[in-house]
């Protein structure tokens, strides 16, 4: 569908006409899934890059690793958090630090990583207060 709208030729009807056209051509005869279902995604939470998510993982790509260990560095720190017990928060945070280190002394190809190790001992404050706050015991 490469020509021009001619002049004077409502776009409805000119639309229409390629796409009888293209039929007619049996252009869409051999389309991938016809027939089939829309496939559904397994989460039930919307994301709205489930697209870009779809792309990347039919052409194989993959996200960069100092991005994925950035969000998994983020993940942690909410885990860390949200931790029954302090050793639990140290645990998860020692190794999500090693990690950290590690890829900060030697990065791989693509974006920087952004981040720097986590101060276990002011995570471990910080969990504390939310615990005392929300009126739980110290464990």
């Amino acid at each position: 569908m490469t020509e021009r709208k001619p002049p004077g030729v409502d776009f409805e009807s000119w639309v229409d006409k390629q796409i009888r056209d293209a039929e007619a051509r049996g252009e869409f005869e051999q389309l991938a899934g016809v027939g089939k279902p829309l496939p559904r995604e397994v989460e039930s939470t919307y994301d709205e890059l489930w697209w870009v998510k779809r792309k990347m993982a039919r052409e194989g790509f993959s996200v960069p690793p100092a991005l994925a260990l950035r969000k998994e560095a983020e993940d942690a720190l909410e885990a860390a958090l949200a931790a029954p017990s302090e050793r639990i928060v140290r645990k998860v945070l020692t190794e999500i630090n090693a990690k950290i280190s590690e890829m900060m002394f030697k990065p791989p190809p693509g974006p920087p990583l952004g981040k720097k190790p986590y101060d276990v001992e002011d995570v471990v404050r910080q969990w504390r207060e939310r615990r005392a706050a929300a009126g739980r015991s110290d464990a």
